[in-house]
C-alpha cells in the first residue's frame, strides 16, 4: 500500500466545490478591493454599498491599509417574512498590504455612490507612524 501526504485543506475545498455546497450562497461582506497605481498615487477602490462615511474608518499603518467600519441594521416596522436574506449587517474590517511606501500623511478618500477610493501618493523611505484618513462625504 502507497502512503500519500493527508491535505486536509484539499479536502476541504473538494467537499464545499461539490453539490449540493456549491450552490449554497456566500455569507460575509464582499470585501474585495482593488489596488492599483496611477500618476504616482497608490489607490485602493472598495465597494461599499449603504454605508455611513462617518462608519468608516481608515488608517495607514507602515505599509498596511486598514479600512473598517459597520453597517447599521435596519428597524423593521412590520413583520417580514424573508424568503432568503443576504445582505450582511454588522462590522467588517479590510487590511491589504500596499505594493509601495506611501505619503500617510497626504491620503485621501472619498465615498461617493457607495464606492470608497482611497489615494495615496507614493514617498520614498519607509513611513514609521499610523494615520488616521477622514472620509470625504
Amino acid at each position: 500500500m502507497q502512503i500519500s501526504k493527508w491535505k486536509p485543506l484539499d479536502e476541504m475545498d473538494r467537499l464545499f466545490n461539490t453539490q449540493p455546497f456549491a450552490r449554497l450562497p456566500r455569507f460575509g461582506w464582499d470585501l474585495a478591493v482593488d489596488v492599483f497605481e496611477q500618476d504616482s498615487n497608490v489607490i485602493a477602490k472598495m465597494s461599499l454599498p449603504a454605508i455611513d462615511p462617518d462608519n468608516i474608518k481608515i488608517t495607514i499603518d507602515e505599509d498596511m491599509l486598514t479600512i473598517e467600519g459597520e453597517r447599521e441594521e435596519e428597524e423593521e416596522v412590520d413583520k417580514k417574512d424573508y424568503y432568503t436574506k443576504e445582505i450582511r449587517r454588522g462590522s467588517f474590517l479590510r487590511t491589504v498590504e500596499l505594493p509601495k511606501v506611501v505619503d500617510a500623511d497626504k491620503a485621501e478618500a472619498d465615498y461617493k455612490d457607495g464606492v470608497l477610493i482611497v489615494t495615496m501618493p507614493t514617498a520614498e523611505g519607509k513611513e514609521k507612524k499610523g494615520i488616521k484618513v477622514a472620509v470625504k462625504k
